[in-house]
């Protein structure tokens, strides 16, 4: 008999027929009650096992994250909690689980640290499969949205010369000898005998390839894996992760805001229609949590009044110029709260400051546009009329509670004169970008686009607080395990 998913168990109508369910063993009580899950929903679906006409072995063998398969009669249950549950007549270990060693114990609550240990086994828990699941649908999402807007799927290089952000904090792609690697006359590493002739990293974004998509397909997307060698081991980063980057011909500053709200919307939505369980559950997760910390440090709202606050609400719009006011007339920073305290225009906003304009300030999502040129990368343009040292770029970030900023993006600077005078002043090798530069040399026109971090987008969907239990398998600073 072929098998049928638990959630469809449950969400069937007809009872009384006999059916067949394979999934791993979340509890077994009273030698009779099986709680099965097999990934497809985060309800367990009870089996009940007539324990007088079952061998002791077999029962014995009933251990949590045992594999098993139950064929029996779908029935209404009588017990609360479930509308319907098998009862059993036929039951097979397809896997047995030594429940002495068997890490993932449900009395046992193990912690979010230990769980991050064992991310190979933490999906099997009911949070993790929960957040997984998420995680899948709002990949989903992000694929429809564009899809349906008429965007191109593109996929930039994961091995690329180029270094996007002008940080220079890249992991280096080489299959040159450490114990003999060939240097030049001068002492450099000689890439001319490397795989690929040159020095060459894992991308930190698709954007630059993703621009010269959109100067002939008009609106492009790319969603990958990026990677960056920053050591910043905190709640917030990742080494590895994935970037959802759309460029569009034609746009400027206002619309890449609209496209990024109508885009964030769109899929929290999305993610709100097709995963009503496990936003229950990750919620009533949430607020569980929140119990032990002090009245003043929880959330003024549960995570499902959140993401329809985000929904209901536009973003505020606001310049980067006037959030220096507001944060340099604020008072964690007149009483010296910030670690980073705002003193004159022109300062790197940081993630507490950030966090201040959304939580504190205006109480909403919001879009800083027009950023001063010199914290901003080379690419983004240039505003006209702006006062000598205080040049501003179309630049705009997304902030949103909890979070900092979730998206980064820019109108492009599409004039050739005045990127190029951009680029010589940073010193970077107008040669060695010279492909980029032929947009700007054939056909140039305006164009903009921003990267929405993934993993920030699930985070706040679900409500996690460390980057680190979003992903599969985490990849930071000292670890790469699995």
């Amino acid at each position: 008999m072929r098998h049928t998913k638990v959630k469809d168990l449950l969400n069937s109508t007809t009872t009384l027929q006999e059916v067949n369910a394979k999934g791993w063993v979340r509890t077994f009580r009273n030698n009779q009650f099986i709680a099965l899950n097999d990934g497809s929903t985060i309800n367990n679906i009870q089996c009940v096992v007539d324990f007088e006409n079952t061998p002791d072995e077999t029962l014995k063998r009933i251990t949590t994250g045992a594999a098993i398969s139950v064929t029996g009669n779908l029935i209404e249950s009588k017990g609360a909690g479930q509308s319907v549950e098998i009862q059993v007549t036929k039951l097979e270990i397809l896997g047995d689980s030594d429940a002495e060693k068997f890490p993932i114990q449900p009395k046992n609550k193990p912690s979010l640290d230990f769980l991050r240990e064992n991310a190979h086994l933490r999906v099997r828990t009911n949070m993790f499969g929960a957040i997984m699941r998420v995680r899948s649908v709002l990949s989903f999402a992000v694929h429809n949205y564009f899809q349906q807007k008429g965007f191109v799927y593109v996929n930039t290089p994961i091995i690329t010369g180029s270094d996007a952000e002008g940080a220079g904090e890249m992991f280096k792609v080489t299959a040159l000898p450490f114990d003999n690697t060939p240097r030049t006359e001068d002492g450099k590493v000689n890439y001319k005998e490397d795989f690929f002739e040159k020095e060459t990293n894992l991308t930190v974004s698709g954007q630059l390839e993703g621009e010269t998509y959109a100067m002939a397909l008009g609106q492009i997307y790319t969603f990958g894996p990026t990677f960056r060698a920053e050591n910043s081991n905190t709640s917030r980063h990742l080494a590895e992760f994935w970037m959802i980057e759309p460029e569009v011909a034609f746009n400027n500053l206002d619309d890449n805001m609209d496209l990024a709200e109508d885009f964030i919307q769109y899929v929290i939505k999305y993610a709100l229609d097709n995963c009503k369980d496990d936003l229950k559950f990750l919620e009533a997760r949430l607020l569980d949590e929140e119990k032990s910390k002090p009245q003043a440090d929880r959330s003024e709202m549960a995570l499902l009044e959140k993401l329809n606050f985000v929904l209901e609400n536009n973003f505020k719009r606001v310049s980067y110029t006037e959030a220096i006011d507001i944060l340099r007339d604020s008072t964690p920073n007149k009483k010296k709260k910030f670690n980073y305290i705002i003193n004159e225009w022109g300062a790197d906003l940081q993630s507490e400051h950030e966090r201040y304009l959304v939580e504190k300030h205006f109480k909403c999502p919001v879009i800083l546009f027009d950023y001063p040129a010199n914290i901003k990368a080379f690419y983004m343009r240039l505003n006209d009329n702006t006062e000598p040292g205080k040049e501003t770029v179309r630049a705009m970030d997304i902030l949103f509670p909890g979070i900092g900023e979730i998206v980064g993006g820019s109108e492009r600077e599409e004039r050739y004169d005045v990127l190029i005078e951009k680029m010589k002043a940073l010193e970077i090798d107008e040669e060695e970008l010279s492909w980029y530069l032929d947009t700007r040399r054939f056909g140039s026109a305006t164009h903009a686009g921003f990267g929405l971090g993934f993993e920030r987008l699930v985070l706040f969907v679900t409500g996690m607080t460390n980057i680190r239990d979003v992903i599969p398998f985490p990849r930071t600073p000292g670890n790469a395990e699995f």
